[in-house]
């Protein structure tokens, strides 16, 4: 996504001669979340609550409102809408044929296995049998310390 993304908002920025990209980045990956998760509660300020389909558009009215310029948001929405429709609503909604999928190159640089972390709270296991084999159990020996009064 965030390849295509890139692609799109890199071709449209230099079409319109544009210098900071990292917003229409941002925005294209928001209105990609709010359409995946569209009836999703979000606070914007002053707490407005709103379905998170219109968080982007929300964006982009407050920033015209502010006094900014709308074409960065504008652009991100649109990519996003883009990749939207090409990822999810054309093939799956509509019956159309996939028209991206990641590149293999992507999947040999970055594997998409799972189960890399141990575990919350817990070393990896090539830790654990290096402090068992110690014999301290992971444990630091301290001695046998002295209270405070004896001699």
């Amino acid at each position: 996504m965030l390849l295509f993304n890139w692609i799109c908002i890199v071709i449209t920025g230099l079409a319109m001669d544009m210098q900071l990209l990292m917003i229409p980045l941002i925005m294209s990956v928001l209105y990609v979340w709010a359409q995946l998760n569209r009836d999703m509660i979000v606070s914007f300020w002053f707490g407005t609550r709103f379905k998170a389909c219109y968080l982007p558009w929300v964006i982009l009215g407050f920033n015209y409102i502010i006094g900014g310029s709308v074409i960065n948001e504008l652009i991100g929405n649109l990519v996003g809408h883009l990749y939207f429709f090409l990822m999810f609503r054309y093939p799956m909604d509509l019956g159309g044929r996939n028209f991206l999928s990641t590149p293999q190159f992507l999947y040999r640089w970055l594997p998409s296995r799972r189960g890399g972390v141990s575990g919350f709270g817990m070393p990896p296991a090539s830790v654990r049998r290096a402090a068992d084999q110690n014999g301290g159990g992971g444990r630091h020996n301290w001695g046998q310390g002295f209270r405070l009064g004896d001699q």
